[in-house]
């Protein structure tokens, strides 16, 4: 095996203390649909000492630089944003009645501890649900599920007033509280892998082309898109300002070895296992063949799945951009998806990194990417 293959560096961790950390703190940080500034910061500072520049546009998409003056463009991209929830009604007794901010699963609210986001800073809240005592007093009665208009948030205050000097008011962004942590054989748990897992990842592939002084034949585009979990807006957005060559998404997909999944409809996928490569029409054939050939030369393990119409990422937009993009999907396995328990592997995260980089060492401007050449 050559030295420096992805074989032999991934016998030890490529993660440093200092990405590692970084991990933890971008996780930490609020960065809910729409809102995403706070984390964009802790991204941008971390990723510009690998890269020549950054800038951002309108809505708070952030991208980095290396090679800004060549013509040819490849991007890497993943989305920033997590869902969250809204503040909609105070009601007179103090209660908080919420609208979503993104796909958020009612079935995971009740009890779960937030921060309010007011115009004074952060308020702690938690969702209240009545006691089962109250909710099966009846035994005619059905078991109530939580829903939209019976989920409510309590700060404390026990009048609208109150809630108001908080400086909450409708419109006021709620995130859960649940930050990141460690369990056993590499899983990693936190609110919102889905999906700056995916930022992080492609901060990381900067760092090692610096590190390793790697010079790219192209302009690379390190995009941190933000709204995607609303239709994937801010992709659209800056795909149509960067006008790339090549694109290259990563996210997060569904672990199907877990219980109510069903693998006849989502494949199937497990983490520890390595990325997930998708097939379908959004999906370039011929660059999906050099990041599958990539893999197999360097001896990284994926696992394929099918999503048919639609990819439901960020490949979608830059596929379909301007006179159409090639763009490929490379997903990291992820257990629990919305909810505050997302649980994926370390080595996952390793193994994407590195089909990253390998993928853009492999890629240039003279790559053949027609399908009728």
């Amino acid at each position: 095996m050559a030295k420096g293959s992805a074989a032999s560096v991934s016998k030890k961790s490529i993660l440093t203390d200092n990405s590692y950390s970084f991990l933890k703190k971008y996780l930490n940080t609020p960065s809910p649909v729409g809102f995403e500034s706070e984390g964009q910061k802790k991204w941008i500072e971390y990723i510009k000492p690998y890269t020549d520049s950054y800038f951002t546009d309108p809505y708070g998409s952030a991208v980095a630089v290396k090679n800004a003056k060549s013509d040819f463009r490849v991007v890497i991209e993943a989305h920033a944003d997590e869902i969250s929830w809204f503040v909609n009604y105070i009601n007179p007794e103090g209660l908080l009645y919420l609208k979503r901010n993104g796909g958020v699963d009612y079935q995971v609210a009740p009890g779960q501890r937030v921060i309010i986001h007011s115009s004074k800073g952060p308020i702690k809240a938690v969702f209240g649900w009545p006691a089962i005592h109250t909710r099966q007093g009846n035994p005619d009665s059905k078991e109530v599920h939580p829903k939209l208009e019976n989920l409510f948030l309590d700060c404390g205050a026990r009048n609208k007033k109150e809630v108001q000097d908080l400086g909450i008011h409708p419109g006021s962004v709620v995130t859960y509280q649940d930050g990141f942590d460690e369990l056993a054989y590499d899983s990693l748990i936190a609110r919102a892998f889905d999906n700056r897992i995916g930022g992080f990842m492609i901060a990381e592939t900067a760092r090692l082309l610096k590190e390793n002084k790697k010079e790219l034949p192209y302009g690379l585009y390190i995009v941190n898109a933000v709204q995607e979990e609303v239709g994937l807006r801010g992709a659209e957005m800056i795909a149509r300002r960067i006008k790339p060559n090549v694109a290259i998404i990563t996210d997060v997909t569904h672990d199907t070895a877990t219980p109510m999944v069903n693998k006849l409809v989502e494949g199937d996928v497990t983490c520890g296992k390595g990325p997930s490569l998708a097939f379908g029409p959004a999906v370039h054939n011929k660059l999906l063949s050099l990041v599958r050939e990539t893999a197999e030369k360097k001896n990284i393990p994926v696992q394929l799945r099918a999503v048919s119409r639609s990819t439901g990422t960020d490949t979608d937009s830059f596929a379909y951009a301007n006179e159409g993009c090639p763009s490929v999907l490379i997903s990291i396995p992820l257990r629990y998806m919305h909810t505050t328990v997302e649980m994926l592997n370390k080595r996952d995260i390793e193994q994407t990194i590195l089909l990253i980089y390998e993928t853009l060492l492999a890629l240039t401007p003279k790559t053949n990417l027609s399908y009728h050449l």
